[in-house]
């Protein structure tokens, strides 16, 4: 064991993270399991590193990111 929680997320979870203008807010929407694109973004998830497509309160766009740069509020 490695000592780091394993961080997972549920659909609807209400997370934060940081941007390069701040904190943002907002939703989980899905774990990623596998490679897609967010317009022009390669995202490279897999099953054994998932990412999370969480969309902003604030401007209702979507991003992917790894679990441990998200945050449960």
């Amino acid at each position: 064991m490695t000592g780091h929680p394993s961080r997972s997320f549920e659909p609807g979870d209400s997370v934060t993270w940081n941007t390069s203008q701040g904190e943002t807010r907002g939703t989980v929407a899905k774990k990623q399991t596998s490679h897609t694109h967010i317009k022009s973004h390669k995202v490279k998830a897999s099953v054994s590193h998932p990412q999370y497509i969480v969309e902003s309160d604030k401007s209702g766009k979507q991003a992917a990111h790894r679990p441990k740069e998200l945050k449960k509020i």
